[in-house]
């Protein structure tokens, strides 16, 4: 049962009792049903998860498609980037006009309205989507280190996910991947991290595909009341993985991806280990539990793998027989992702440009790394006045790290590798677009800094015990 105090907050009166494979009320296997659920399973993952080889690199389908979008079609994409950052501020304006009843156009824009803090930072992205789409203005601000990465390579590639990612993730998530993922993760998910088992979902999307997709399943989920804001909070902040595919790019910029493996499954263990840590304290604990949409909680369930896992097709069955079509779910995933994309855009393109120019031109992280010299030092990591600022300078962008210490020590770069990839939370896009579409958790950028500190104090000690292990064991 839910009751709902005040307008648009729901909560639990009571969690819902623990069941057994005898207690619940298994779906009927329509044939109709099970072809929906397998196709959308075997589809998503084809898409998301299968490796290939392209370009003597291993990747998956997923990647190949943005890449071949944005690569091929650099104007225009570049074109679609400039006018959707443009509609994004156009409709939030009109959205916050007619809220204040300053104009009224007849339309439903609620979907667009906004705190006062993301109105501005939309517009200030409408008003440089054209300066660095027509490269105008000081020069500084399209160096291949700042506005040339912020707009060529991160502002084109979300652009491109988002909506691509969310037809595929919509076929995945209606047609019963969702819950077959999610039950067969409960065991996992809830004791080490206190989320339901679905929440398994939004790591793998980002983990295969990108922290954008993860973000995506994740607002769906939660406007379902499938999430509460507390969840909502630890997914955002401690799930949002860069995708396999960047961790190889990591890699082969510091000249280690003979160490891919290494490197990705240290940055596994680091994420399991700061997210079971930090879901405990604040502020992600304080954070209440509380849904936006009449709650859809998980119904608790003990048996054994082969229950489970009947358990799991039965959910996954259910759900497909009740979903829509393919092209109706492939349909509303596009026109959502669109209209996600117009929201976050100009916002991370506003703060990431900021967060880099800062970066590049002052001192500023240099200055704030000096005190972990002597930290980095006692550590055994080499280079360490290199290392010390590149350990905080993730905050803005996490591939800057990298770019500071490819000329280290290989424990230096080694460290900085998986330190950069597993901090998280950076400025450029996951703050700014956590903040922007969680307003109403809602996830604030004093939360995002602590919480960035809180994940760095973790790591180094974590990370140079592991770089140590692996130089014992003569690979560095």
């Amino acid at each position: 049962m839910a009751t709902k105090p005040s307008d648009n907050v729901y909560t639990l009166d009571s969690e819902p009792s623990t069941r057994g494979i005898s207690d619940v009320d298994l779906n009927t296997f329509d044939s109709g049903a099970v072809i929906k659920f397998v196709a959308a399973f075997a589809i998503g993952a084809f898409f998301f998860l299968l490796p290939v080889p392209w370009q003597g690199e291993i990747t998956v389908p997923f990647d190949i498609v943005v890449s071949r979008i944005t690569e091929t079609f650099p104007d225009a994409v570049g074109v679609y980037a400039l006018a959707i950052i443009v509609a994004g501020g156009v409709l939030t304006t009109v959205a916050e006009l007619d809220k204040r009843e300053v104009l009224s156009l007849g339309y439903d824009l609620s979907y667009f309205e906004s705190s006062a803090v993301f109105w501005f930072l939309r517009l200030v992205g409408a008003i440089l989507a054209p300066v660095m789409f027509f490269k105008l203005g000081p020069s500084l601000l399209h160096t291949p280190g700042t506005g040339g990465f912020m707009w060529g390579t991160l502002i084109y590639s979300v652009g491109v996910i988002i909506p691509i990612g969310a037809v595929f993730i919509t076929i995945f998530v209606e047609l019963g991947g969702l819950e077959f993922v999610g039950t067969l993760a409960r065991p996992v998910m809830n004791p080490l991290f206190k989320l339901p088992g679905r929440a398994a979902l939004d790591s793998l999307a980002s983990w295969v595909g990108s922290y954008s997709v993860g973000f995506y399943v994740t607002r769906n989920v939660f406007e379902q009341g499938g999430y509460n804001k507390r969840e909502v909070f630890t997914i955002a902040t401690c799930f949002s993985t860069v995708s396999i595919g960047f961790v190889g790019v990591v890699a082969a910029t510091v000249e280690m991806l003979n160490l891919f493996p290494l490197i990705f499954f240290a940055y596994f263990v680091c994420v399991v280990i700061t997210a079971a840590i930090l879901v405990r304290v604040p502020p992600i604990s304080s954070v209440p539990d509380e849904y936006i949409a009449e709650p859809d909680p998980e119904i608790p369930f003990e048996g054994s793998l082969g229950e489970y896992f009947r358990f799991a097709v039965s959910e996954a069955v259910g759900k497909a027989a009740e979903g829509e079509t393919f092209l109706g779910a492939a349909k509303r995933g596009f026109i959502d992702g669109l209209k996600l994309t117009s929201l976050i855009l100009g916002t991370i393109l506003a703060v990431g440009l900021a967060a880099t120019l800062l970066s590049a031109n002052t001192p500023t992280f240099d200055i704030l790394g000096a005190p972990l010299v002597p930290v980095i030092e006692a550590l055994g990591i080499p280079n360490a006045e290199t290392v010390a600022p590149a350990t905080i300078v993730g905050i803005t962008e996490m591939y800057v790290p990298v770019l500071l210490v490819v000329e280290a020590e290989p424990m230096a770069r080694f460290f900085i590798a998986v330190l950069a990839v597993s901090q998280l939370i950076f400025f450029s896009a996951v703050g700014p677009m956590a903040m922007d579409m969680f307003s109403d958790v809602p996830i604030r950028f004093r939360d995002l800094i602590a919480l960035f500190v809180m994940r760095t104090v973790i790591l180094v000690p974590l990370i140079a015990g592991i770089t140590h292990l692996v130089a014992a064991a003569g690979l560095l």
